[in-house]
């Protein structure tokens, strides 16, 4: 079940500092509207920081460039760049400063549904901090999916490849000696 926990700016912040050095690759932080939903899988927490999404965004983004062994897959609603001004005032000053923001950032657009089924599938075995904010701005959640910094796509390819071509030599040699 998810613990919904009433945060003051003080106490988002430090519940954050520590839950970062625990979380590593597969780890999710989420950024959220103020609709946002309470979860029920177990490992996902929920604090409400009583503070502005572009402010809380700024010192999460801060706090991950600042851990070292982590670095952040960011994923938006593509819905977001629909939404029109005339429906939700203030959405598009919105947009500029989430660009200002994730201007070094990794950003995928993805529909909001096919977002929440990584968080899903995620949350079934990994830990999901999510911290509600103030924002009444539909499509607004940011989602960062956490990652290695040391270590990335390209490097996990090679080790692959060198260890089927092991695989491989040894199996090939084992072969020739039978």
């Amino acid at each position: 079940m998810s613990d919904l926990t009433p945060s003051g700016t003080a106490d988002w912040e430090h519940q954050l500092a520590v839950r970062l050095p625990q979380f590593g690759h597969r780890n999710w932080i989420v950024v959220a509207d103020a609709a946002y939903p309470a979860q029920s899988s177990p490992g996902v927490k929920t604090i409400v920081a009583g503070a502005g999404q572009v402010q809380v965004l700024h010192k999460v983004l801060d706090a991950i460039v600042a851990t070292k062994h982590i670095r952040a897959n960011v994923y938006l609603d593509y819905e977001l760049h629909f939404v029109p001004e005339k429906d939700a005032p203030g959405v598009e000053r919105y947009k500029q400063e989430l660009d200002a923001l994730l201007a070094h950032s990794t950003v995928f657009r993805l529909p909001h549904e096919q977002i929440i089924q990584k968080l899903d599938q995620s949350a079934r075995i990994f830990k999901i901090l999510i911290i509600k904010t103030e924002m009444l701005i539909p499509y607004t959640s940011v989602f960062f999916e956490l990652d290695c910094s040391y270590w990335n796509a390209e490097a996990e390819e090679r080790l692959r490849e060198t260890i089927v071509a092991a695989h491989t030599r040894s199996s090939e040699s084992h072969g020739k000696t039978r």
